[in-house]
């Protein structure tokens, strides 16, 4: 049923933001990745998507005054990107105990699209019973490029990611956790590409753009950069807005 303004204000002042380790992205981002909302991370190969997810999964372990969600994270792997060493170097970066943080990371790797949401349903249930404060899935679109082909299945496509994105949105919403879910880009082939410095745009069309609540490129220069980083994110490591 409805509720009044007043009512969903005072809600609004319970949203935590999670700090991503980095003091100047957490100053574009308001604050950090907001809870209850889902942020889009977009970007060409090896830009750091993945790595800002691995920072997020620690730091939603930390203390509210610590910029953390204290809480557990969930991460839904499509492409196999998940390191638990990367985990164990940032948790030590923040002098946590390694094997505390990884205990609470609950891990799943997702072979197919239907697959993807059915451990949609699996999370809902594990958040039920514990408390939650960040969901990754990383990537989103990656599994749909393979299950869907061509034009002939991209209605199909569209549908099924749109199930799937307002699953995400109901976790979020149910559940206060904060959902951030990775993107891949496509390069444009229209004549719109003729006039745009960088061609490339994230996958999804409007069902995704439209479902985010704030999404973000990861700058190609940080793929240069990414020999010479160590295990987490330095201040100069901003990713642009988008």
């Amino acid at each position: 049923g409805f509720t009044t303004a007043a009512e969903m204000h005072k809600t609004r002042q319970d949203i935590i933001s999670l700090s991503t380790g980095s003091k100047e992205l957490d100053k574009i981002l308001n604050g950090g990745i907001e809870t209850g909302s889902i942020t889009e991370l977009f970007g060409e190969f090896r830009t750091g998507k993945s790595q800002l997810c691995h920072q997020l999964c620690v730091t939603c372990q930390l203390p509210l005054d610590k910029g953390g969600g204290e809480g557990k994270a969930l991460y839904i792997d499509t492409e196999g990107t998940f390191r638990s060493e990367r985990i164990t170097a940032i948790a030590e970066r923040y002098e946590l105990n390694p094997d505390d943080v990884l205990q609470n990371i609950a891990y799943a790797r997702a072979f197919n699209s239907d697959h993807q949401s059915h451990l949609l349903l699996l999370a809902s249930a594990m958040m039920a019973e514990s408390r939650f404060a960040l969901l990754v899935v990383d990537s989103a679109t990656a599994l749909y490029r393979t299950d869907f082909s061509g034009r002939g299945e991209l209605s199909a496509r569209q549908m099924h990611l749109a199930r799937f994105l307002r699953s995400l949105r109901r976790i979020a919403d149910e559940f206060g956790v904060a959902v951030v879910i990775t993107n891949q880009v496509v390069a444009q082939v229209d004549g719109a590409a003729m006039f745009n410095a960088d061609p490339k745009k994230p996958i999804g069309g409007n069902i995704m753009a439209h479902s985010s609540t704030a999404r973000f490129m990861t700058p190609l220069a940080f793929r240069k950069r990414r020999q010479l980083l160590p295990s987490f994110l330095t201040e100069s490591e901003t990713p642009r807005i988008s």
